[in-house]
């Protein structure tokens, strides 16, 4: 047999991740929020009744995975198309094809598009009829915003499924049935992996499993045995993942002298060490979102009124994170931080809260005063609920001097404006000055 007479076996050949997509439903890792038990899409699926849809979330997290289990399951005819190279001309043959298949055979046509934010406007303008009047079914994968990337038509007629990052826990499962599948994996080898190795995979690989299993491959294949054995140690699979471990045990005391070391930071009003931990945090593989609530809480507890502005940065911060997932998420992140890190700070918002939390714990309930009790009932006026309340926004500067505590505890003050920043509520001094 000579080289050109040879022939080879392409799927011995694919790299691991790509030998190890899913056949079923069941060896489908993850996504449980839009394929566990009941929910909508695992029931079209397997009711071979899936319409047309879009596929969103992060790299390696199985979109097109999850078009292939689609595929494996219908009995429609599926076909494939490239978002850059297949033309308008292409797409109409398609259309084509399968409105002559669907009144002729009444066979229904599957048309799967990965990275569909590529598709250029004409693309999307030939596919669309054929979308509204159902001749094929159109799924579309995409890494990108696919309310920015799309065009409105096409997106109100496809249901769109957001897929999340996959859990360790996921990732890991993911790299195990590699390790022990001998006939599309790696279970002909016999290999032993270090814990620190493991947890090393599973922090760099960001929730994306294509990643891990891309370095579960290199360490394997490019790991001499010995005594029949491959050893992956920490540092093979540093190497194989391109990243160096940082010291950092999520459970230990270095997990919270490091989140310690970033809160100080931001409160501290020192910026550069405020990025320095949160780049620790990141590049340890801290869950993004565990870092995100401290941002939120310190927008309050530490700038608060000071900048009411910083907390509506932190919330942006939060949804960006959702929508982009890591590595782009870094950057609105180091926005939030760097913008509690500048901020004027005021902690009054906590120091309030705690006073008032204090005050009620150790004293029965006030009553309520009368002019503040609920008079929009029929018998409220007789009891004179209501009577004498002043309606703020009929005095200039929508301020009346009135009293709001009840009667007892009227020279108590739980909230001690601070002088930073915007913090600075005149009316409120004049009326504590009244008590």
């Amino acid at each position: 047999m000579d080289l050109f007479s040879a022939t080879f076996d392409q799927h011995q050949v694919a790299p691991l991740a790509e030998r190890m997509r899913p056949r079923t439903l069941e060896d489908y890792i993850g996504q449980n929020h839009i394929l566990g038990p009941g929910k909508l899409l695992r029931r079209a699926i397997e009711a071979d009744r899936v319409s047309s849809l879009i596929l969103y979330g992060p790299p390696g997290t199985g979109k097109t995975s999850l078009a292939q289990v689609i595929a494996a399951k219908t009995t429609s005819r599926f076909v494939r198309i490239n978002a850059v190279t297949s033309g308008v001309k292409d797409i109409r043959e398609i259309i084509t094809q399968a409105a002559d298949d669907l009144h002729l055979y009444g066979k229904r046509t599957l048309v799967f598009c990965d990275e569909v934010h590529r598709f250029n406007k004409g693309q999307q303008d030939a596919l669309l009829p054929a979308v509204e009047d159902g001749t094929i079914t159109f799924i579309g994968a995409t890494t990108e915003n696919p309310f920015f990337e799309l065009n409105s038509a096409l997106l109100s007629r496809s249901t769109l499924f957001r897929l999340e990052l996959l859990k360790s826990t996921e990732i890991r499962l993911g790299l195990e049935h590699a390790l022990h599948d001998k006939e599309r994996g790696l279970g002909r080898y016999n290999v032993n992996i270090d814990p620190a190795a493991w947890e090393h995979w599973l922090n760099y690989a960001n929730g994306d499993l294509r990643r891990a299993l891309n370095a579960l491959e290199l360490a394997v294949l490019t790991t001499q045995p010995e005594n029949g054995v491959r050893h992956i140690s920490l540092e093979i699979a540093e190497e194989s993942i391109q990243q160096r471990a940082i010291k950092y045990d999520k459970t230990g005391d270095n997990h919270y002298d490091i989140i310690s070391a970033f809160i100080k930071s931001m409160r501290g009003s020192d910026p550069d060490a405020a990025l320095y931990w949160l780049a620790v945090l990141l590049e340890a593989g801290e869950d993004p979102r565990f870092i995100m609530r401290r941002i939120i809480v310190h927008a309050s507890e530490d700038v608060g009124l000071a900048d009411p502005t910083v907390m509506l940065q932190a919330h942006a911060a939060a949804n960006a994170l959702e929508w982009l997932g890591l590595p782009e998420a870094r950057i609105p992140l180091a926005q939030a931080v760097l913008a509690i890190s500048t901020a004027p700070k005021s902690n009054s918002a906590v120091a309030s809260i705690d006073r008032a939390l204090a005050y009620v714990r150790k004293h029965p309930t006030g009553a309520v005063p009368a002019h503040l009790k609920d008079k929009h009932y029929s018998e409220a006026e007789k009891l004179e609920h209501g009577a004498n309340y002043l309606y703020p926004h009929d005095y200039p500067n929508h301020w009346v001097a009135q009293t709001y505590l009840p009667p007892e505890i009227q020279k108590e003050s739980f909230y001690i404006p601070s002088e930073m920043g915007q913090e600075c509520f005149p009316n409120l001094n004049e009326t504590k000055k009244e008590r």
